[in-house]
């Protein structure tokens, strides 16, 4: 059992599909109060935050989980400067105008703390994944449009892989699964045979 700090329908459907028992706890964490200027800095700093404040709801060692907590956080940079969630439709389509036909890269953040016996401190993993995107040469009308869908709003970069937003992704360097919301290359190394183990058939 993994406990997935984060409200990300996504990140839930990545474990579901892999076959990794979870459960989910969201954090709670105030994002806008944790400021770095690096955006790998950040999406990790914000990765461990969640986690550890769920963590620190755990009432003893047996509360925790055996796979342990794990927190997430993406954000999309494009020549250096960091996009989480666009605020509305018009940063969204401000934005697109700027990305279409160019490239971006996706960080996501992700810390895993794990008790691993009686008595002995959590043991914390951390680590950053990067995965090259390039964006599709989008025209004024089908920005427009794909804004106006609203998956956008929704989605750090302004952009669903899973959804609407494969149609607008050209290719990508990396990860692809880093990109809808966590690395599943990088859990199955922290979580060892026991994430195959678990998975069904």
């Amino acid at each position: 059992m993994l406990l997935l700090a984060s409200a990300s329908p996504a990140r839930r459907r990545l474990l579901e599909q892999a076959g990794i028992p979870h459960r989910v706890q969201v954090s709670g964490v105030d994002e806008d109060g944790i400021r770095q200027a690096d955006p790998r800095r950040l999406v990790q700093a914000l990765a461990l935050a969640k986690a550890r404040a769920v963590a620190a709801t755990l009432d003893s060692e047996t509360d925790w989980p055996p796979f342990g907590v794990l927190g997430c956080d993406s954000l999309l940079e494009v020549k250096g400067e960091p996009w989480g969630k666009p605020r509305d439709a018009a940063e969204a389509v401000a934005r697109w105008r700027r990305m279409a036909g160019g490239w971006g890269d996706l960080h996501t953040g992700h810390g895993l703390l794990r008790r691993p016996a009686s008595g002995e401190p959590e043991e914390t993993l951390q680590a950053v994944v990067t995965t090259r995107v390039h964006f599709a040469a989008l025209d004024e009308t089908a920005i427009q449009a794909y804004v106006a869908s609203g998956e956008p709003l929704a989605c750090a970069g302004g952009f669903a892989l899973e959804g609407r937003g494969g149609l607008v992704v050209e290719r990508l360097e990396g990860c692809f699964s880093n990109v809808i919301g966590l690395s599943l290359p990088l859990l199955r190394r922290w979580l060892g045979p026991g994430a195959l183990a678990q998975a069904p058939g």
